[in-house]
């Protein structure tokens, strides 16, 4: 018999971008800079994807894959949560062009994540209210690079409005981003090293963890194991994590609470 579902995953990503039509409903001009120049196709993407898509179903995952969506679309997927069956958790991947506070939809327009936050409050979206929401969010959020070296905590201004996202989050979410506020996030050809790392560990023993324990995991791997190469070379990368988790979670553990148990007496864990 089959395990019921974990829960429920929506990736959405943006790997080729385009120019807004003059008119809603003309079709895309047939060369994407025909109307302006478009923002630069992100090569690596689809290959985010894919891993992630083959990871979470193994962990037993529904997963809704999306690519190249118009802003109005990505609030409408996020609505439609509202109404469906959901499982244990929710999991969710934004992958694209961005800046702090928003990722790009394919036309360039800024897709604020507060409004989908905002979505999946639990006075929009009651079949969520008690179940566990987790994020991903591969995108840039501004134009600083991280040298790896420390800064005095009062040499970079925050971006204004920086923690009105946070703000926004509803109960029992944890968002983790691909960089911190302010600042760049690194992808190639063969893809991002935050999401690559994120299926590194899920294919792995890490799968087993308490959920902050993972994001810690992951943070520390792709803060001291990545070092960009090319004209940034030399750079880092220093994921950022967002929580008001009210309970613990194991959203890609395969083991029975029994056998969880038996792992921590075993580790001397309290």
């Amino acid at each position: 018999m089959e395990p019921p579902r974990r829960g429920r995953a929506l990736l959405i990503v943006m790997s080729e971008f385009y120019t807004r039509p003059a008119a809603r409903g003309d079709p895309l001009p047939s060369s994407p800079g025909a109307r302006g120049d478009p923002l630069p196709p992100r090569r690596g993407a689809k290959k985010d994807a894919d891993q992630l898509f083959k990871v979470l179903s193994r962990l037993n995952y529904q997963v809704r894959l999306h690519y190249d969506l118009a802003a109005e679309e990505i609030y409408a997927l996020y609505e439609q949560e509202s109404s469906e069956k959901q499982g244990e958790f929710f999991l969710s991947v934004l992958s694209s062009h961005g800046e702090e506070g928003a990722i790009y939809d394919l036309y360039g327009t800024p897709v604020k994540l507060d409004n989908i936050f905002k979505l999946l409050s639990p006075e929009r979206c009651p079949a969520l209210a008690a179940v566990p929401k987790i994020f991903f969010v591969q995108a840039c959020r501004g134009d600083l690079l991280d040298a790896g070296v420390e800064l005095e905590t009062d040499s970079i201004k925050p971006p204004e409005d920086s923690f009105s996202l946070y703000l926004s989050i509803p109960s029992d979410t944890t968002v983790m981003f691909a960089s911190s506020a302010g600042y760049a996030a690194f992808l190639n050809p063969s893809g991002s090293v935050f999401l690559q790392t994120l299926c590194d560990l899920l294919r792995g023993e890490e799968r087993h963890l308490e959920l902050l324990q993972l994001m810690t995991r992951l943070s520390h791997t792709v803060a001291h194991h990545f070092q960009a190469r090319g004209m940034y070379q030399g750079h880092k990368a220093m994921p950022c994590l967002v929580s008001n988790m009210t309970q613990e979670a194991y959203p890609f553990c395969t083991l029975t609470k029994e056998e969880r148990e038996q792992r921590r007496v075993s580790a001397g864990e309290p």
